[in-house]
C-alpha cells in the first residue's frame, strides 16, 4: 500500500444528527466500518485529506486507529446534494492479497475514423481485483474504429490481475455516424404550419365578433 493513503482515524462515540454536524464543522467526517464479521466502527476523519484521496474511484485507505492499520475500501459516499460537502462515509474492512468486485470506470482512448463518434455505453465495468490493487480506470481505444464496430464487455483488454464479473455481452463502445438535422428545413417546415394555422385563427376571430 502507499504510504500517500494513511488516514489518522478517531473512535467515534457520539452519534446522531447533531453530534454529526458538528464533526462537519470541525472538518472532520463521520464513517462505519465493516466487515468479515467484524463489529462495526464508528470512526472520524479528516475531511481534506480523506476528501482528495476519494476523488478516485474505489480508494483503498489505510486507516490509523487507536496505533494500529486496517485497510478499508471506500464503499459508499453520501454528499449533500446542494453544497456537495461530504456528510458520511460507508467503509468495508479487506485485507492485501483479497479479492474484491468493484465498478471500474471506462475511459476511452483515441479517435474513431473521420465522420463518426464513438459512443460509452457502459460508464463502468464490474471487475473483480485484489484488494489493493484497484485500476482506477480501464482503458478502451476506438483508434482508427469505423462505423459500425461495437465493443463488448469480454473483448475488452483488462488490467493485469483483473477478471470480468458483468455480463460479457453488455454493450460497451458502439461506433456510428452521428444523425444530421437540416434545420433549414425545420425553419421551413415551422412557417408553413405557423402560415396554414393564420388563416384559421383569422376566422375564429371573425366568428367571434
Amino acid at each position: 500500500m502507499d504510504d500517500d493513503n494513511k488516514i489518522e482515524a478517531e473512535l467515534r462515540e457520539s452519534f446522531g444528527k447533531g453530534a454529526a454536524r458538528k464533526l462537519r464543522a470541525a472538518g472532520k467526517i463521520p464513517a462505519v466500518i465493516y466487515g468479515h464479521g467484524t463489529e462495526p466502527k464508528h470512526v472520524t476523519l479528516p475531511a481534506h485529506e480523506t476528501g482528495l484521496l476519494i476523488r478516485k474511484a474505489n480508494a483503498v485507505l489505510d486507516l490509523q486507529i487507536a496505533g494500529k492499520g486496517q485497510l478499508a475500501l471506500v464503499k459508499d459516499v453520501q454528499k449533500d446534494p446542494v453544497h456537495q460537502i461530504i456528510e458520511h462515509l460507508d467503509l468495508i474492512v479487506v485485507k492485501k492479497g483479497e479479492k474484491v468486485q468493484v465498478e471500474v470506470p471506462v475511459h476511452l482512448e483515441g479517435e474513431p475514423v473521420a465522420g463518426t463518434i464513438a459512443d460509452l455505453d457502459s460508464h463502468t465495468l464490474s471487475l473483480e481485483v485484489e484488494a489493493t490493487h484497484i485500476p482506477e480506470n480501464v482503458v478502451v481505444s476506438v483508434e482508427g474504429l469505423e462505423e459500425g464496430t461495437q465493443i463488448h464487455a469480454g473483448a475488452v483488454e483488462l488490467p493485469k490481475g483483473a477478471t470480468l464479473v458483468g455480463d460479457p455481452e453488455a454493450l460497451v463502445v458502439n461506433v456510428h455516424t452521428p444523425q444530421k438535422v437540416d434545420l433549414g428545413e425545420e425553419a421551413a417546415a415551422e412557417t408553413e404550419a405557423e402560415a396554414a394555422e393564420a388563416p384559421a385563427e383569422a376566422a375564429e376571430e371573425a366568428a367571434a365578433e
